[in-house]
């Protein structure tokens, strides 16, 4: 089955605060709901995967993120869209929360938030792809071996135009957001 990982801050929501710990402070993008009603219709499995060092950092627990996701999706359900599944990883080495605080490859661009969806869902990878706004969206989509759409929001255009020299994954495509990357990747399936 075909599907797009997205990001979460910075590519879904607005990544203004810093750490989202409450609800109030968690914003969709406009057009976010609109471009994930569009994969869902064109038959995408649609997977959010995010590191949330807060947790490692104590700035937050699973209980507040389950809290901020729970908005989440009933933002996307007024707009009939919905995500497939929601992988979080909980880690940075510099946190204090154990047993967080450790490095670990469930952190993008690590493997294990890939790992996790490939064992619980039936995914081709040819038709596959992950869009964010991070450096670490792009090297986790590239050694997945999936496609890779970088979105301009969030920190996605600061950074690519300050560090693009020294990133050893490079982007398949750039798209100003969501929407963009979404319209791109319907009209190349339709190629």
């Amino acid at each position: 089955m075909k599907a797009v990982f997205l990001d979460r801050d910075g590519t879904i929501n607005k990544d203004e605060v810093g750490y989202i710990r409450y609800p109030d402070d968690f914003n969709l993008f406009p057009n976010a709901a609109k471009a994930i009603a569009m994969l869902n219709r064109a038959g995408y499995r649609v997977f959010v995967v995010t590191n949330q060092s807060g947790i490692a950092r104590g700035y937050y627990t699973f209980d507040d993120i389950e809290q901020v996701h729970q908005k989440m999706h009933d933002q996307l359900a007024k707009e009939d869209a919905h995500l497939d599944d929601i992988f979080i990883s909980p880690y940075h080495h510099e946190g204090t929360v154990e047993p967080w605080n450790i490095r670990h490859e469930d952190r993008k661009p690590g493997l294990g938030m890939f790992r996790q969806v490939w064992e619980k869902y039936d995914i081709t990878l040819k038709e596959s792809y992950m869009i964010g706004d991070k450096y670490s969206d792009v090297a986790f989509g590239k050694k997945a071996g999936l496609k890779t759409i970088l979105v301009q929001t969030g920190y996605g255009w600061e950074t690519f135009l300050n560090d693009r020299d020294k990133w050893q994954y490079k982007p398949d495509y750039i798209a100003k957001d969501l929407l963009a990357a979404v319209k791109l990747i319907l009209w190349m399936e339709n190629q």
